[in-house]
């Protein structure tokens, strides 16, 4: 079976666990609200700010903070070691093990120590490694991986703990956690007087000091580095940090960030090594020895690129806002770190054709980018290992044939797209199509699809009557993108209608093609440069003062991801970046141009609605209360919707690649908009009126979608066909 094929089925299998979804989905929900009110008081943009500067210099000056570190912990006694792979980590633990004549060893959680794979190191030479931290116990006795960074158990149902426990102890456990919990001390306290050796990890290590800095939430930490007489501490060379005044800002977001607490119950720093009571009843210090791993390491810091994954505090946040990690969980990601920061150390730390298949199962909907205390763009990092993964792989046939031939040649786009509307035919029912045949039937399953429209938007404005412009009316472009133009002609008709009403020019350049967003998502930066400089070019010839969209998704490639594909060639970025300036959804253009989003001459309405955002409008562009002014202002009653920025589940070809997942997030999101009991659903994207409405058809439900423009274009007093 390829990597491929075992990691479609791990999700079927994933998805297949009740108990899973049930444990990640509520602990999902919670999340948002426990971690607002934990960051009450706080700014969380300045305080991101500050980490990301403070581990930004860090991972810059990665190699002399480690000698100094080094320096700084060995003038206090302590004992540091340099390894550059898992191997040498392990090896050296090993050794002193031996030196030391140690047999039993206790271990507190460490996800570094996870990344070597210390556990199986060590028991395959002989000795009892045993976790102490209780998700990991548990996991290490049921013989299985952590599933979450931070909750490594959190899969697990506490009936299927009790049969882990009560075959470790050989007597039944009932499942009441009091009584799991006061088992667990019993078993560990035995283990924890028996060690000759403790082994953890740690959250920062303090170049200026040489401490070290732990974070958790259970006594066992204190227990593993206090008791043994050796501590072992592995500590990635991304937690250093150059001076103490640096841990303040990490210890702030990170509990807040991990598990919505203000504080972890136990912080613990150590500089130097501690006195220990030892078995001849002496009083001395213990041994400190501290692994500084590398692993990979200082080959990200030293990528341009990828250096600001060093940016991580290992909060797992972006994990916890994930809408596929609560789906699906850790497991089906086949490495130790999880969810999109962990494909990005995964192919690090394992090797990049390790993550070649797991990165696919980012949705895009970069909804961990806003919730990232270390300020990281994961979904940028994703993307570019996706574009490296197919330069180094190539694209397969079909992709690499629509992305480099099809997209490119309008000709044979607009031809290709005649040819799929004249064979919906036989399918399509009304404006649906809700049944495709044979290898196509997946495309349909739990959600209906828009027919391709008779007549595209580009045809209507080539034969369609415009009133001759006036000398002083503002000349704005308006970009289509692919849904518009194809699917949705009546949307473009619905911004030209309202931008007419508010005494505008609305010109469509017939040379724009597709955004390049597929291209982008696939890994192919060539094709996607390429219908750049052709749009750009397009709306120069034009000569426009505005350049708007109806699409999010869109416009976060013109305005954003433009200058950043064509950012190795000087005269094109230049024209890039002056394009981009002009560019601006609709929705926001409209609300910035009117009254407070007061439009003059609008019928009110009075209907309830509820309204969607869409990822990339809010995530990306910023957009979220100026859509909500516009509907308000016309007279329309929101019902705010639980959730209302969590994603839809499209995620453009994400639907095709993994259905399974796709409909699922679409399901909590249709139940999220029934509990509203609104009459509409508002929302500022084609890509999430595609997926929303067709869920809402193949449901049997009548609730119409519509998008601002139109809702906009239909109030406007005397309104007809315009």
């Amino acid at each position: 079976m390829s990597e491929k094929e075992g990691l479609k089925n791990n999700v079927r299998e994933a998805l297949a666990n009740e108990n899973l979804r049930g444990a990640l989905g509520r602990f999902g929900d919670a999340y948002i609200g426990a971690r607002e009110n934990a960051y009450a008081g706080k700014d969380f943009q300045e305080l991101r700010g500050q980490i990301a500067a403070i581990k930004g210099a860090a991972a810059q000056n990665m190699e002399e903070l480690a000698r100094r570190f080094a320096e700084s912990a060995r003038s206090r006694g302590a004992k540091v070691y340099r390894a550059r792979t898992a191997q040498e980590a392990r090896d050296y633990i090993k050794k002193l093990a031996e030196e030391k004549g140690v047999r039993k060893i206790v271990k507190s959680k460490s996800m570094a120590s996870e990344e070597i794979h210390l556990n199986e190191y060590l028991n395959q030479h002989g000795m009892e490694s045993v976790e102490t931290d209780l998700g990991e116990w548990i996991l290490q006795l049921s013989g299985q991986k952590p599933s979450h960074m931070v909750m490594p158990a959190i899969h697990m149902t506490r009936g299927e703990v009790a049969d882990v426990f009560s075959e470790e102890v050989k007597r039944q456990l009932s499942s009441d956690i009091p009584e799991l919990v006061r088992v667990a001390r019993e078993q560990l306290r035995k283990k924890f007087l028996a060690a000759e050796m403790g082994i953890s990890g740690a959250n920062i290590a303090v170049a200026e000091t040489g401490t070290i800095v732990i974070v958790t939430n259970e006594g066992n930490a204190r227990l593993t580095t206090t008791l043994p007489p050796v501590h072992v501490a592995v500590v990635g060379m991304e937690k250093l940090v150059e001076k103490f005044a640096d841990v303040k800002p990490i210890l702030e977001a990170l509990p807040r960030s991990a598990t919505g607490q203000k504080i972890t119950s136990y912080v613990t720093m150590i500089t130097g090594p501690t006195p220990a009571a030892y078995p001849d009843g002496s009083v001395r210090d213990k041994e400190l020895h501290i692994i500084l791993l590398d692993n990979g390491r200082t080959s990200m810091q030293s990528d341009p690129v990828f250096k600001e994954a060093l940016q991580c505090i290992r909060c797992a946040s972006c994990l916890n806002v994930c809408p596929v990690f609560q789906l699906v969980g850790g497991h089906v990601y086949g490495h130790i770190y999880t969810g999109g920061i962990g494909t990005v150390l995964t192919a690090f730390f394992n090797g990049f054709q390790k993550a070649s298949d797991i990165q696919n199962l980012c949705l895009g909907c970069e909804r961990c980018k806003r919730y990232c205390p270390g300020n990281i763009d994961i979904p940028r990092l994703i993307r570019e290992l996706r574009r490296r993964v197919v330069e180094n792989n190539g694209l397969p046939g079909m992709p690499k044939f629509v992305l480099e031939k099809v997209l490119p040649n309008r000709k044979l786009f607009h031809n290709l797209i005649k040819t799929a509307r004249a064979a919906q035919k036989p399918f399509q029912k009304g404006a649906m199509v809700r049944h495709l045949p044979m290898f196509l039937a997946g495309l349909t399953e739990g959600r209906s699809l828009p027919a391709i429209a008779e007549k595209p938007f580009r045809d209507i404005v080539l034969t369609g009557h415009r009133p001759p412009a006036t000398g002083d009316q503002t000349k704005v472009g308006f970009f289509a993108g692919c849904l518009t133009d194809f699917v949705y002609p009546q949307l473009g008709e619905a911004v030209h209608k309202v931008l007419r009403h508010m005494g505008m020019r609305m010109t469509f350049p017939v040379e724009q093609t597709c955004c390049g967003v597929p291209a982008i998502y696939m890994g192919s930066r060539k094709a996607a440069a390429e219908l750049a400089r052709r749009n750009i070019a397009a709306f120069e010839r034009d000569g426009v003062e505005h350049i708007i969209t109806a699409c999010p998704t869109c416009a976060h490639a013109l305005k954003h991801q433009y200058v950043e594909l064509l950012d190795t060639d000087p005269g094109w970025r230049k024209r890039a970046e002056y394009f981009a300036a002009k560019v601006t959804h609709f929705t926001a253009f409209v609300a910035e141009k009117s009254d407070n989003g007061e439009l003059p001459g609008l019928q009110r309405g009075n209907m309830r609605i509820t309204y969607h955002d869409s990822c990339h409008m809010k995530g990306c562009l910023g957009i979220t209360e100026e859509p909500r002014a516009l509907l308000s202002a016309a007279g329309l009653q929101l019902a705010e919707m639980e959730g209302s920025d969590r994603c839809c589940g499209f995620g453009g070809s994400y639907s095709i690649k993994f259905p399974e997942i796709s409909r699922r997030i679409l399901d909590k999101k249709l139940a999220a908009i029934e509990a509203t009991g609104a009459q509409m659903l508002a929302l500022d994207c084609p890509g999430c009126l595609l997926q929303l409405s067709g869920g809402l058809d193949s449901r049997g439900k009548a609730l119409p979608v519509k998008h601002t423009a139109e809702i906009l274009a239909q109030q406007i007093a005397g309104s007809g066909k315009s």
